[in-house]
């Protein structure tokens, strides 16, 4: 277990260094003046609230509450990016402003329009950055999730909604976090979780809608003081509970990410609140 440990951190540091990276400015959404709108057949699945245990530094032990909420089963892939491009001409690789992407972002496409061959429009898109995300979640009428939402779905195996007690399942998380070219897999290849949902683990790294809040405790928040023990995801040596291992691989990551950083293996998916 130690040895994928680290094993696994190595792989977040090689992907982004802390020194430079580790800035988490407020990420104001972007203004959507002039995005059209467009229809999506991405099937969400209905994430039943509830309660879960927080990971991190101060707030390790907090009982947290989700409410219930839509999710996407899959993330989105290059073909149905490339919808929302067609529609949205202003977030072509050609013409997306710098303030929203920086030079990665869909670098590994042949044009404004055009996917790669040896990428399958069945594959999840990557290089992408936040606000595009942000975007593309906004044009089909959803939002991206909210880093609790996602944590309390990625605690389901097959079999259960939460098995975050099970060392199977946490070896499995480690081990999936191993793969390479998780870009050019195929969404939904293989069996979903307890809610429906595929591919949280094994595929590509997810964007959440606020990604840069994994910074500060939930003490902070109120008294706007950081938090020195989260820095890159600096408390996990502090942690006495190994199967929490696995998320601090994702919080390492999320600690190091700006809105436009564009990753050749982070894409997304979209959520969507419950209207009572």
């Amino acid at each position: 277990m130690k040895s994928v440990l680290v094993m696994c951190f190595i792989m977040v540091i090689c992907q982004l260094s802390c020194s430079g990276h580790c800035d988490v400015s407020n990420v104001k959404p972007i203004a959507q003046n002039h995005l059209t709108k467009i229809s999506s057949l991405k099937k969400m699945v209905k994430i039943d609230g509830g309660k879960y245990e927080a990971f991190i530094g101060k707030d390790s032990g907090r009982i947290v509450k989700v409410a219930s909420f839509y999710l996407d089963d899959s993330p989105v892939t290059n073909g149905e990016y490339l919808q929302f491009l067609k529609k949205n001409p202003q977030w072509a690789k050609s013409k997306v402003l710098k303030l929203y992407a920086d030079s990665t972002y869909l670098v590994h496409w042949k044009s404004d329009y055009e996917i790669p061959q040896d990428v399958s429009v069945d594959a999840p898109v990557t290089n992408i950055s936040w606000y595009a995300a942000e975007a593309y979640a906004k044009s089909v009428g959803k939002r991206l999730p909210t880093i609790d939402e996602w944590e309390y779905a990625g605690l389901a195996d097959q079999h259960s909604a939460n098995a975050s007690h099970d060392p199977e399942f946490t070896d499995f998380i480690l081990k999936s976090y191993q793969k390479t070219d998780k870009n050019k897999q195929l969404i939904k290849q293989s069996e979903p979780n307890y809610y429906g949902v595929y591919d949280m683990y094994g595929m590509v790294w997810e964007w959440t809608y606020d990604f840069n809040s994994v910074m500060m405790s939930g003490e902070s928040r109120k008294d706007n003081t950081t938090n020195e023990s989260l820095f890159c995801a600096g408390a996990a040596v502090t942690s006495s509970d190994l199967r929490n291992y696995a998320a601090f691989v994702r919080y390492a990551l999320r600690g190091s990410l700006k809105a436009d950083y564009c990753l050749n293996n982070l894409g997304f998916r979209c959520a969507k609140d419950i209207k009572f």
